[in-house]
């Protein structure tokens, strides 16, 4: 059974940084390509950043690109969101998704202050 969980997130400063985690069992994420969403109260879910399953290929939404970075970690079976210069739009329910089966985490909450 696909197991996604997702922690790291937390209340950070404007222009903090977040790491957040998560933690696949059930699966190889060397096999499949990667992505983190997040969604905020009243608006849509909205794609971050995604992996492909080789590793050699990330992209970004724009909002995010140059402050975020997705990674993983094979050995772990983990892949991270690396999130600098935080901003109060970027508050939201995170969570990591495997396309393929459309399997995702419960996310982790991401809130910033002014």
């Amino acid at each position: 059974q696909v197991q996604l969980v997702e922690s790291g997130g937390g209340l950070v400063q404007f222009g903090g940084s977040l790491r957040l985690s998560c933690a696949a069992a059930g699966m190889a994420i060397k096999d499949y390509e990667m992505k983190w969403y997040r969604q905020a109260p009243g608006k849509e879910r909205e794609f971050v950043a995604g992996i492909t399953a080789n590793g050699n290929l990330t992209w970004y939404s724009d909002s995010v690109k140059g402050r975020y970075t997705i990674s993983r970690d094979i050995a772990k079976n983990m892949v991270w969101l690396e999130m600098n210069n935080l901003k109060p739009e970027d508050t939201a329910l995170y969570y990591c998704n495997r396309p393929w089966g459309n399997y995702r985490g419960q996310g982790t909450q991401v809130t910033i202050s002014s």
